[in-house]
């Protein structure tokens, strides 16, 4: 697993005042349906020429925004997420106030976070800051007062001291002492005081429960509604349950980025997805969704980077991540994005089966693999893909489906009508990589 140096963050989202005399729950935000945006990790684990870590800059976050708002926000896409490195300079090297809080570097960002979520909230847009488990051993070794506390950094820290998150690269942290809840606490208040909507905490491992509820409790006292995701390569799925009252999704694969020149490839790692989120659909519930990860699609042409799939691949991308209902995160520098990525990301009837927050099941598992779901109408979404290497035809049998007789079909990516089937509906010569969505009524 390639690795990330330690950075901290944090995110909400959109305002939302406690009632008076109201006690904090205690437990995430209620979102009904999955978050959508962009993510900059994508480009920032590229190593083609003028990318890479050093890409992240307050100039071209605003850029995502812009192409975000004037292509994407009209489909629902509302989130833009700055990934690792907000707080560290050119060369990686992370800084924090005088309370251990991470400080926007300067360079990247002379506006600081506040400056640019002021510019991303005028558009329309929401802002979301990347975080990781554990107090980060340079703020255990500056032994910083605890804000509103006579505590210091150190004084949380659990002894002996043991390394926590995916690194190791942070120190454990004892939530027994109450001073730990609050420099939680005021880290996550920083963040919200910039205008931050969304919280991503990364590197999250077995031991990692009771930050991930430090965060929801930060939030809430904070009196914001923030989005909370929790990130790792994947979570440990022996915790899937324990997170469920806590954070809003839940990342079920391993980075989809293949660290290589373009944003991804199709065996490194996107076509492992399809086998790899059934494991995770049991613990799956309303409001806690499965994080697939962001989605390469934005850039197949030009001199920008690409997305390092086919425009075959990228659709059944789409169609994946919406049957899934996991958040729809654009990847890449999508200041570039094609005209085809656009018509992908925004077809209505596509994205309306990922924010019908519904879990599908897998009929069918290896090379050709059946998914169906029932949307909120009683109809039912059913996607069919082929991961081999030849084109093949798919029959879908109503049988899959506990229905019989004739039934209209609608096939959504086209956004056509196909007629009524009986008994059932075959995708012919659907190619390599490839997917057909549809929805009988």
């Amino acid at each position: 697993m390639p690795s990330r140096l330690t950075v901290f963050a944090a995110v909400a989202a959109s305002l939302a005042v406690l009632l008076p005399g109201a006690s904090p729950a205690y437990a995430k935000t209620s979102f009904g349906v999955p978050a959508m945006g962009w993510s900059s990790w994508s480009v920032e684990s590229s190593t083609r020429a003028t990318y890479g870590t050093s890409w992240l800059t307050e100039s071209h976050v605003e850029g995502a925004a812009d192409a975000v708002a004037s292509k994407l926000k009209s489909a629902g896409y509302r989130y833009i997420d700055i990934d690792s490195g907000w707080n560290a300079d050119l060369s990686f090297n992370g800084h924090t106030d005088a309370n251990g809080i991470p400080d926007p570097d300067p360079t990247r960002f002379p506006d600081g976070i506040s400056g640019v979520a002021n510019y991303v909230h005028n558009e329309g847009l929401l802002l979301g800051l990347y975080t990781t488990v554990g107090l980060d051993k340079g703020v255990y070794d500056k032994n910083a007062p605890i804000a509103g506390t006579s505590c210091h950094t150190q004084d949380i820290a659990q002894q002996p001291l043991t390394s926590t998150n995916g690194w190791g690269s942070s120190w454990k942290i004892n939530y027994g002492n109450s001073c730990a809840q609050a420099y939680i606490n005021s880290v996550v208040n920083k963040f919200a005081s910039w205008g931050v909507d969304l919280i991503k905490i990364d590197g999250t491992t077995t031991d990692s429960v009771p930050d991930v509820q430090a965060f929801s409790r930060a939030i809430d006292q904070s009196g914001r509604s923030v989005w909370l995701t929790t990130s790792a390569w994947p979570v440990p799925q022996s915790i899937e349950s324990q997170l469920a009252p806590y954070t809003n999704d839940v990342r079920v694969d391993t980075d989809v980025e293949c660290y290589c020149g373009t944003l991804s490839t199709w065996s490194s790692s996107v076509s492992a997805r399809w086998n790899d989120l059934p494991n995770w659909l049991s613990g799956l519930q309303s409001g806690y969704f499965p994080d697939l990860d962001s989605m390469p699609i934005s850039n197949n042409s030009g001199s920008a980077i690409q997305d390092g799939i086919t425009s075959t691949e990228r659709q059944s991308v789409m169609t994946f991540w919406s049957m899934a209902s996991a958040p729809l995160y654009v990847g890449g520098d999508v200041y570039f994005l094609d005209n085809e990525a656009v018509s992908i990301l925004t077809n209505p009837e596509v994205v309306a089966v990922d924010q019908s927050a519904r879990f599908p099941t897998r009929v069918t598992s290896g090379t050709l693999q059946k998914w169906r779901k029932q949307l909120p109408d009683g109809s039912w979404a059913v996607a069919v893909y082929n991961l081999g290497s030849s084109a093949a035809n798919i029959t879908v049998n109503w049988s899959d489906l506990g229905i019989t007789g004739s039934h209209p079909v609608r096939d959504l990516v086209s956004r056509t009508d196909l007629g009524s089937a009986n008994g059932s509906w075959t995708a012919t010569a659907v190619p390599a990589h490839g997917s057909r969505l549809i929805k009988v009524t």
